[in-house]
């Protein structure tokens, strides 16, 4: 198993310095293909209030959208240029909510790589709802700070939870935790399950050495924060990657995600490699 296509999520009308450097790095650990993309989605034909928008407010629209892509493809193609096995472009713009075209698109790839995102972005229209492009990708998704600073993919930490999402998670990470140097199983339980959660990360940590990774066991007791606690072990064993299930409930397109997820989506420190 490896990462044979990346795929990088690219927003328009913005820096993606820091997505482009993960794909870069992760094409050249795995010998990988690149695809860009970029969406945009239409505005409304008409108001709130019913008035039609003028039609050369459409056209401004339209010529903003091909001035942003011919950017956002610029520097994409300049960003990994020898960096990987072959590059390729997509983008389009669309009608549908833009969570839904990446998703379809994702087929051809094996992960996404995007930036850390608002809860809810102002404009929708260019910045995709992290939640739903969670729920829409069906691959592992990585999340990338949304400053650009350097990668450490090399130490990484598994937030272990007895959940379908991190058994997931664990497996669709393998061929980065092969490639790792140091890799920590980490679980937080309270007093009366620690038994259980010791011998749920032992298992865990045999697994991964079956598929070639030496694993440390690491059990804590919760201190209120499990957010900010995982961070702090993260920092302990000074991991640039956390790797976890993605948990939330789907609501009408929205989503109410986990405390956990939401803190690794929007304000997590280092990357996150998350799959739902």
């Amino acid at each position: 198993m490896t990462y044979s296509t990346v795929m990088v999520n690219l927003e328009l009308g913005c820096s993606n310095a820091g997505v482009m450097a993960a794909a870069g790095d992760l094409a050249e650990r795995f010998g990988s293909s690149v695809v860009g993309i970029a969406a945009c989605r239409r505005k409304p034909l008409s108001a709130a209030d019913g008035d039609y928008i003028p039609d050369d407010w459409v056209g401004h629209d339209c010529g903003q959208h091909a001035c942003e892509v011919r950017t956002a493809e610029a520097e994409f193609r300049d960003a990994l240029h020898g960096r990987a096995k072959t590059i390729s472009w997509r983008s389009k713009m669309i009608s549908e909510p833009l969570a839904d075209y990446l998703g379809d698109e994702a087929r051809c790839a094996d992960i996404v790589v995007t930036a850390a995102s608002a809860d809810t972005p102002s404009d929708l229209t260019r910045r995709v709802n992290p939640g739903d492009l969670l729920l829409a990708m069906g691959r592992p998704v990585l999340v990338v700070p949304s400053t650009a600073a350097p990668l450490n993919l090399d130490r990484a930490v598994v937030a272990w939870k007895e959940s379908r999402q991190a058994r997931r998670a664990v497996a669709d990470a393998l061929p980065l935790l092969q490639k790792a140097t140091h890799v920590a199983v980490a679980t937080i339980a309270a007093a009366e399950v620690l038994a259980t959660a010791r011998s749920c990360v032992a298992d865990v940590v045999v697994w991964l050495k079956q598929h070639g990774v030496k694993a440390v066991p690491v059990v804590a007791k919760p201190n209120g924060d499990d957010a900010a606690q995982l961070q702090g072990i993260a920092r302990d064993h000074a991991a640039g990657v956390i790797v976890a299930g993605a948990f939330g409930q789907s609501r009408l397109r929205e989503w109410a995600l986990g405390g956990v997820t939401r803190h690794l989506l929007l304000r997590g420190q280092g990357c996150a490699l998350l799959s739902h």
